[in-house]
């Protein structure tokens, strides 16, 4: 359960239904999830998370699923149930399927172990993977 209480669009003011609005347009949704509702207590904290998702999330070099799938990966790594939930569902959407599922949580279990290997023996990072690395 929430901590805060979520705002529905119907018991929201003027500025959050306009990001509300943004938000539905943006997404081609006619819904708002609830990660959005309960920020939406804070109408400043709304408006710039949901500019912060919509630039990163919506323009660069890297494709939408790659975009998605490297959520899901910080959101498994960060142990955020609901983030792993809502960007696999968007990451569907975007084509990915079972096999790319099971093979990202297969890297991120990895790099998890690896991680925990060279943080726990504390292992000096090679002089070629500095500053340019590797030519």
């Amino acid at each position: 359960m929430a901590t805060v209480k979520l705002i529905e669009y119907e018991e929201a003011c003027a500025d959050v239904r306009q990001i509300y609005d943004d938000i539905m347009h943006t997404k081609e949704t006619d819904w708002i999830n609830n990660f959005w509702k309960a920020l939406a207590v804070q109408p400043d904290l709304l408006r710039r998370t949901w500019e912060g998702v919509k630039d990163v999330m919506t323009s660069g070099v890297l494709d939408p699923l790659t975009k998605e799938m490297i959520y899901i990966a910080v959101s498994t790594a960060n142990g955020c149930t609901y983030c792993i939930n809502s960007h696999t569902a968007a990451a569907r959407l975007k084509g990915m399927t079972d096999e790319m599922v099971s093979e990202l949580m297969a890297i991120i279990g990895m790099a998890n172990q690896t991680n925990a290997l060279a943080n726990g023996l504390q292992i000096e990072v090679d002089s070629a993977f500095r500053a340019g690395g590797l030519k």
